[in-house]
């Protein structure tokens, strides 16, 4: 059963209708919060109509969804739950008094589940365009009727829900109206103000401010204005302003006005109009500061009189002329070139100024600048006196405010004394520019012909040009060598070199004698001589080669070596010979069977010191030729030089005062003691002859010292320690100052010296990772600086014994393998053991020793092994046997190894030929007790203290 109410409205419910879903969404209902005043009308329809249930349903396109609910939650629901949509069909209330009654409703969801509706009464929400956008309806779960009256009550509920919707819609319009309105206020760059004015006898005298914006206070600098009155403000603000806006809220006639407020120091564009009606005073005040356009305006016309000054002072034509060709403006430079002041010269058209022939050749020219564009020519001018004048004159177009040309203006500067000088000119440019090709001609010939290598490079370092010399000395022609990168033509072991050489470039410096390998176009290097220098942003570089000069000079190295070589045969045998003349001559005494026991002992002695002088001769030998196996340790130099300083004076005799000059902090460097005791004391004794006998000697010490490039090798950062010895004898001679270091090369008499002395300083210094440098004047004296590398401090520092003394005589009956490949040294070697009480076995090559220990490996306390051997070394067997056989102790020997010399770090006891029996049964029996642990240094030949004769 329905009861219906006709409303006129669109025919039909269409839930996708645009208009229909338009109308719903301009009410902005959907999915908001819920509202008393919807919940309020949800249950005075539900209290009405005597239902436990009832709700405010919006019908959007695929969904029904609940805004107010009362006694049941509110909630969305698909469009064919329930009877809503049915309902907005209807004209008016859709009552179904008994839903289960009805096959087709009762197997709704709602009727058929939760809440078991059995009755459903509602009505349509319509918008005022007829739309039914929702519906308002009560439930129940038991079947019933309405009344008439609460039809009535449910229609008038209904249309309660679209007043509130559309005072709702009302109210978000006018918040965001205020808002607008607000945002203006707040965000104007105007200033704004409301006030309301107090009157006197008919007359402003001060107002009140009701209102102002952010803006105010920017442009009136005034804060916190509201509630206050300006005469307390400002009391000093001009009483034309309180008229001002006296006389709007008296007549109610709005004003616009600039005008200055000199209490301020502003000038404002002020609009003012009254506001609330005529009786309440007040005046809304919107205005603008516009105090720097006024100042603008009035620098304007100062700049503008200033002008006319500078325009009249100017002897350039200076003029303004209309679009029909009438001068406006005109400078005082027009008197001088047409007879007439400016004055007369305003108002005068071109044509009669000028004359008509002059007017006819311009004509053209006026038309284009009125069209537009400028125009630069120059015109010849007759002036009043008859002279004839050339003016570089411009007709510069000005456009008015709507873009058009109104007129041009004019700049005429005359010019007959430049056209005088460039005539001038251009003859000597011609002639300079003949010069500058002939320059130029001979700049090529230069690079074409000139023999030294040019190249031109950008700051990628790649080629831009080249010429033909380098084409001549390295094959590449100039197709094969632009654009390629410079360092891809030097050797490639040279390139990092080269690359840190040429670093300066790139800071704008030029670089000098850089030497490269070069590579050339067969494979072959030439040795080139670069000098680079950085210019407008290119690399110029300039190579000569010097292959042929280094061959030559490599030629004349080998011939001083075979010279120095000679020298050194020559030295060497002079010296033997004399050592084994004694030799010779005590072994011839001590075969007679009659010579007396004392006279045996002297003969025995004086074989014994030969001996001892021919292993020191040797041992400056191998200094000399950087081959000595040095026994490097870390000690502080500083402690060693005082130590060396007290015993000089035996050296240098007491007419020869030492002075020592040491630093406050220990320097530690790491080298052979006993090596640099022998240098030291060499130097010492060169000081000493060459200040005969009398003078000062002065040791001094250096630490963190850089090392020097010397004689042409390159220099190091270090950190170095400089022993410097300097003497105050006559000086070195320039001549000999590059031949002191040549071995026998000596300037004292026959016999006062061996020439090896500075040999072994220089060879120590060397293989010691060092150098020695020397620096000499004439009747100045002579210091010589030696560089050793820095260290740092050990973890212990102590002053080693270097004297060693063992108070246990030497064990017998030790088994030990003696490889030796010399057989008369091997028979020495194993006499001597036998006759210590030793059981020595003879191996003649590290092959056969190992064969010896492979068959009884447990037979032998100790190897006792030369180093230099065919096949298999001493050094390598030893290694093998420190990795096969740790527990077997080894013992090197040698009078000369090439790797002993550079790789001190070996780890083997070491005894230096010749030796004693003593020394080494005393050395077998140390390394046998210690086993195969690490070698300490041993006792040499001679003892430390026989080193340091020079």
């Amino acid at each position: 059963m329905s009861q219906t109410e006709t409303i006129s409205r669109p025919s039909g419910f269409e839930p996708e209708h645009p208009q229909r879903l338009a109308a719903l969404r301009a009410y902005a209902i959907l999915d908001t919060p819920p509202e008393r005043a919807f919940d309020e009308i949800a249950e005075m329809a539900a209290q009405a109509c005597g239902t436990p249930m009832a709700h405010i349903n919006f019908v959007d396109a695929d969904r029904q969804w609940i805004k107010a609910a009362f006694g049941h939650p509110a909630r969305a629901m698909p469009l064919d739950f329930g009877f809503c949509t049915e309902a907005m069909r209807e004209d008016g209330v859709l009552v179904l008094p008994d839903l289960a009654a009805l096959p087709d409703r009762a197997a709704n969801p709602l009727v058929a589940g939760e809440p078991h509706l059995r009755f459903y009464a509602g009505v349509p929400l319509v918008t005022p365009d007829g739309w039914a956008i929702g519906t308002l309806c009560v439930l129940d779960r038991v079947p019933r009727t309405l009344t008439d009256q609460q039809i009535f009550i449910l229609k008038a509920l209904a249309r309660t829900v679209m007043t509130q919707l559309d005072t709702r819609n009302a109210e978000a319009a006018l918040r965001r109206n205020e808002e607008r309105y607000r945002s203006l206020f707040t965000f104007i760059d105007a200033g704004f103000c409301l006030v309301e004015l107090t009157f006197e006898d008919g007359r402003a005298v001060d107002y009140r401010f009701l209102e102002a914006n952010p803006a105010f206070e920017r442009q009136t600098g005034l804060t916190d204005v509201v509630g206050r009155w300006m005469r307390d403000i400002a009391p000093d603000h001009e009483q034309c302003w309180f008229d001002l806006y006296g006389r709007v809220a008296l007549t109610g006639e709005p004003v616009r006005v600039e005008q200055a407020a000199k209490a301020l120091d502003r000038w404002y564009d002020v609009h003012a109009y009254r506001v609330d009606g005529p009786g309440r005073n007040r005046v809304a005040i919107l205005f603008n500061d516009i105090t720097e356009r006024r100042r603008s305006e009035i620098a304007l016309r100062a700049r503008e009189a200033e002008l006319r000054l500078v325009a009249d002072a100017m002897p350039v034509l200076i003029a303004f002329i209309d679009r029909s060709l009438t001068y406006r403006f005109a400078n005082a430079a027009y008197e001088s070139w047409t007879g007439c002041r400016p004055s007369e010269v305003v108002g005068q058209t071109v044509r009669m100024l000028i004359g008509p022939e002059a007017f006819a050749m311009r004509q053209a020219a006026f038309e284009r600048v009125l069209a537009g564009q400028e125009i630069r020519r120059e015109w010849t001018w007759t002036l009043p006196n008859g002279e004839t004048r050339v003016a570089d004159t411009r007709y510069l177009p000005r456009r008015g405010a709507d873009g058009g040309v109104d007129g041009f203006y004019v700049f005429a500067h005359d010019v007959s004394e430049r056209k005088r000088i460039e005539a001038l000119l251009q003859s000597r440019a011609e002639r300079l520019e003949a010069q500058v090709a002939a320059q130029t001609r001979d700049r090529d010939r230069v690079w074409t012909l000139s023999p030294v290598l040019k190249l031109v490079a950008d700051r990628d370092g790649r080629v831009q040009s080249a010429n033909p010399s380098w084409s001549r000395a390295l094959g590449w022609s100039e197709a094969e060598t632009l654009g390629r990168a410079a360092l891809d033509f030097v050797a490639a072991p040279e390139r990092a070199a080269a690359q840190a050489a040429l670093r300066p470039l790139c800071d704008e410096s030029r670089v000098e004698d850089v030497e490269l390998s070069c590579l050339t176009r067969a494979g072959d290097r030439r040795r080139v001589l670069w000098t680079v220098v950085p210019e407008d942003g290119l690399f110029y570089g300039f190579g000569r080669d010097i292959t042929e000069q280094r061959q030559a000079e490599e030629a004349l190295r080998q011939s001083q070596k075979l010279e120095a070589i000679g020298q050194l045969t020559g030295g060497v045998a002079h010296d033997f010979n004399n050592l084994l003349t004694i030799i010779r001559s005590s072994m011839e005494f001590l075969r007679r069977p009659d010579l007396a026991e004392e006279r045996r002992r002297r003969y025995v002695d004086a074989v014994s010191d030969t001996v001892d002088r021919a292993a020191k001769l040797t041992g400056q030998l191998l200094a000399f030729a950087r081959r000595q196996a040095l026994k490097p340790q870390v000690f502080d130099i500083g402690a060693r030089l005082r130590s060396i300083a007290d015993m000089l004076d035996s050296v240098t005799g007491a007419r020869i005062r030492v002075i020592i000059e040491l630093p406050e902090t220990p320097r530690f460097v790491r080298a052979d003691e006993s090596q640099f005791e022998t240098a030291l004391i060499n130097m010492a004794v060169n000081a000493r002859d060459a200040m005969r006998g009398e003078g000062s000697l002065t040791l001094r010490l250096e630490g963190e010292c850089p090392m020097p490039p010397i004689r042409g090798h390159a220099g190091a950062p270090g950190p170095f320690v400089a022993v410097r010895v300097s003497d105050t004898g006559d000086g070195i001679p320039d001549a000999d100052l590059g031949r002191i270091f040549e071995p026998f090369f000596t300037t004292k008499e026959i016999g006062k010296g061996t020439g090896l002395g500075l040999s072994q300083v220089i060879g120590f210094a060397k293989q010691s990772g060092g150098d020695i440098d020397v620096a000499s004047a004439l009747g100045r004296g002579t210091t010589f600086s030696l560089y050793l590398p820095q260290v740092e401090a050990p973890a212990e520092v102590a002053e080693a014994d270097r004297d060693r003394r063992r108070a246990a005589e030497p064990r017998r009956g030790l088994c030990i393998l003696v490889v030796e490949d010399n057989l008369g040294v091997g028979r020495f070697c194993t006499q001597i053991l036998e006759d210590l009480g030793h059981a020595p076995v003879w191996a003649k090559s590290a092959e056969e020793a190992l064969g010896e220990l492979g068959r009884t490996p447990d037979r032998f306390d100790v190897v006792f092994s030369d180093v230099v051997m065919p096949g298999m070394g001493g050094f390598a067997l030893a290694r093998q046997l420190q990795a096969d056989r740790p527990d077997l102790p080894v013992v090197l020997t040698s009078g000369y190894s090439h790797i002993l010399a550079t790789d001190d770090a070996h780890g083997f006891t070491l005894v230096r030929k010749p030796y004693s029996a003593e020394q080494l049964a005393q050395v077998l029996y140390e390394t046998a007790k210690r086993g195969g642990q690490p070698a300490a240094p041993a006792p040499q030949p001679g003892g430390a203290d026989g080193a340091r004769d020079p």
